[in-house]
C-alpha cells in the first residue's frame, strides 16, 4: 500500500486498519520473512523464491496494529521513486508478531552499531605534536538499547569476518519441528 502522507507510526497503524477493513483482506500468500542487520526479505513459502527485499536503511515505522495484535507492518522508501510503501503482515499468534517487531528493532540496533563502528575505524583524529585523542563519554554516540529483546540468533554465514563480533539477527517466519531447529528461530507469517 502506498503512503502518500507519511506520519510515522500513525501511518503504519492506519495502513493496518485499512487492510483489516478492506474486502481484499482475505488470507494472502504465506511468506518466509528473513530479518537480518542488512534488511528484510520476503520469500515465497511454496517456491522458496525471493518476492521482495528491503535494505534496513530504507525501513521505518515498524509497529503492531493496536486493534489486531497478530498484525504488524513497516514502511519502506523506494530509493528510485522516493515513494513510501507500507507492508502489512499477519501472524498466527500474537507472540510471533511481538517477537518479529522486537527482532526488527534489534536489526536496526545492530545496523546502527555497525555504522558507528565503521565510522570509528575510518576516523582520523587531528594530529599535532604532543597531543592525544581522548574519547569521552560525551563524544560517543548514544543509542536506544534494545536489551528487552528476548530472542535472537546469530547467523555467522551471513556476516563478514570482522562483523561477527557484533552479531546478527536472523529470523525466518516458518514453523519447523522444534527438535530440529537450526541456529535461527523460525515462524510462519502470512502477508496480505
Amino acid at each position: 500500500m502506498i503512503i502518500r502522507d507519511l506520519r510515522g507510526i500513525e501511518s503504519t497503524q492506519d495502513a493496518c486498519a485499512k487492510i483489516r477493513k478492506s474486502k481484499d483482506s482475505k488470507k494472502g500468500p504465506v511468506v518466509i520473512l528473513s530479518i537480518t542487520y542488512r534488511g528484510v526479505k520476503f520469500i515465497d513459502a511454496a517456491t522458496k523464491t525471493i518476492v521482495a527485499e528491503h535494505e534496513i536503511r530504507n525501513i521505518s515505522c515498524a509497529a503492531q496494529d493496536p486493534d489486531d495484535l497478530c498484525t504488524f507492518a513497516y514502511i519502506t522508501k523506494d530509493s528510485k521513486s522516493g515513494h513510501h510503501f507500507c507492508h502489512v503482515f499477519s501472524t498466527v499468534e500474537v507472540i510471533q508478531t511481538y517477537e518479529i517487531i522486537l527482532t526488527l528493532g534489534q536489526a536496526f540496533e545492530v545496523a546502527y552499531q555497525m555504522a558507528v563502528q565503521s565510522r570509528a575505524r575510518h576516523y582520523m583524529p587531528p594530529s599535532s605534536l604532543g597531543s592525544e585523542f581522548i574519547e569521552t563519554k560525551a563524544s560517543r554516540p548514544v543509542s536506544q538499547s534494545w536489551s528487552s529483546m528476548r530472542r535472537s540468533a546469530i547467523d555467522p554465514l551471513e556476516m563478514d569476518a570482522d562483523m561477527q563480533s557484533l552479531g546478527s539477527t536472523t529470523w525466518l517466519c516458518d514453523q519447523r519441528d522444534p527438535s530440529r531447529r537450526p541456529v535461527s528461530t523460525k515462524y510462519e507469517t502470512t502477508i496480505f
